[in-house]
């Protein structure tokens, strides 16, 4: 099995659940990112809230940074399933 393979989401139904759940937190962290964007663009407009805005924009930027973070960790929790298969198929043999 291989990173970020189609298949590796459906070889199982705890890879389905894995799946589902990382999506979960992928889908939570785009939105609270897309969210402290226009808060804090709308912060920007009032020279006294700039402060409380470039923080929202930092946060933000982390969460951006955090989607590619939570996709590799699927992938790799995803393989290393597999790997735990193959390793007691080869036991049971």
């Amino acid at each position: 099995m291989t990173l970020f393979h189609p298949e590796n989401k459906t070889r199982s139904a705890r890879h389905a659940r894995i799946w589902a759940a990382y999506e979960i937190a992928y889908t939570f962290v785009d939105f609270s990112a897309a969210g402290l964007f226009v808060v804090g663009s709308i912060l920007f407009l009032s020279p006294a809230t700039t402060y409380a805005a470039t923080w929202l924009f930092i946060i933000g930027s982390l969460f951006f940074g955090l989607k590619p973070t939570i996709r590799l960790a699927r992938e790799i929790k995803l393989v290393s399933i597999g790997k735990d298969a193959q390793v007691a198929e080869r036991l049971d043999d």
